[in-house]
């Protein structure tokens, strides 16, 4: 399964693999298609394509296997969660560039898997993968039977599938990492529920007024977020004031109290997630800034959540 993953890093992370699985895989999975799914139809400018999650038809000993052979691959943190979907595309049908950057609690990864026998280059089905929107593709994979593309999710992750003029069958395995899972998806969520700044303490509204006179709004936002988590798990005026300032960019959290600064940098992380992105260059700084440091008890939910523990796993050489 999964044998001799051919490593790229440009565009962005991926892997492609010529022969993904064995001709009794291949088969179980080409059933998926002849049972009576519901299948949800997408027909819209920038996506254009027939859906249906086929998950609870995959054994688990499969799901098992192939989250074993992801982490191998990826050396990534992946929770025992997997979401299959089948995709059937059919003439003239294409989607468009998109990125499907990892939003707080979606999917890191992902696999696409072709079944499409005798396919020919007139058929169409091309998986483009792009540096930017606007940019020529710098790597095409066709759509060959069971070929195989792993790729991780990132704000600039670009890809698109070239219009089919014969129907294109593929299978997507869609895996989640440890540190954003739909779990602390919830967790954010109702932590900002109600979000209102009129919470900030007296002493940040003039810090506030003057960020918002010169810096953007998306900045100002995700800092006032950043204080909001802050107060709601019970800092004081002067702590909320700290982290405010530190995730606006207006200084840098260099408290030699230790409480302090792990709860700066945990309410920066979850204001980022709230408003941003999931990015793994981000939480892995934030998990080596925050190793060795104590969990305090008011931090405990949100800490288990992004911070999980985690056994470093090797990342596969073949």
């Amino acid at each position: 399964m999964l044998l001799q993953p051919d490593h790229h890093h440009q565009p962005f992370p991926f892997f492609f693999v010529k022969a993904a699985f064995s001709e009794e895989q291949c088969a179980a999975l080409e059933q998926l298609f002849l049972q009576d799914h519901a299948w949800q139809h997408q027909d819209g400018v920038f996506y254009r394509a027939s859906l249906c999650d086929v998950t609870a038809a995959i054994s688990a000993t499969f799901q098992a296997e192939m989250l074993a052979r992801m982490r191998e691959i990826t050396g990534l943190p992946l929770v025992d969660r997997i979401l299959v979907t089948v995709q059937r595309m059919l003439p003239g049908q294409v989607i468009g560039i998109h990125s499907d950057r990892p939003l707080l609690g979606y999917e890191i990864a992902r696999l696409v898997v072709q079944l499409n026998r005798q396919w020919q280059t007139e058929h169409g089905g091309v998986l483009e993968l792009f540096s930017s929107p606007e940019s020529e593709a710098v790597f095409s994979v066709n759509p060959e039977y069971n070929k195989a593309v792993g790729f991780l999710l990132h704000a600039d992750s670009y890809h698109a599938v070239t219009e089919v003029s014969q129907p294109r069958q593929s299978v997507v395995f869609n895996f989640w990492h440890m540190a954003n899972t739909p779990e602390l998806a919830a967790h954010v969520e109702a932590l900002f529920a109600n979000l209102s700044f009129s919470e900030f303490p007296a002493t940040l509204n003039p810090i506030a007024s003057a960020a918002e006179s010169s810096l953007s709004e998306e900045v100002t936002f995700r800092a006032g977020t950043a204080a909001i988590a802050l107060h709601r798990w019970g800092y004081d005026a002067s702590t909320i004031v700290t982290g405010y300032q530190h995730s606006a960019g207006l200084s840098t959290c260099d408290t030699s109290d230790a409480e302090t600064y792990a709860a700066v940098l945990l309410a920066d992380w979850v204001a980022y997630l709230y408003c941003d992105t999931f990015d793994l260059i981000r939480w892995n700084h934030l998990r080596s800034a925050l190793a060795g440091i104590e969990m305090f008890p008011r931090l405990i939910p949100a800490w288990q959540l992004c911070l999980p523990e985690w056994k470093e796993l090797p990342r596969s050489c073949d």
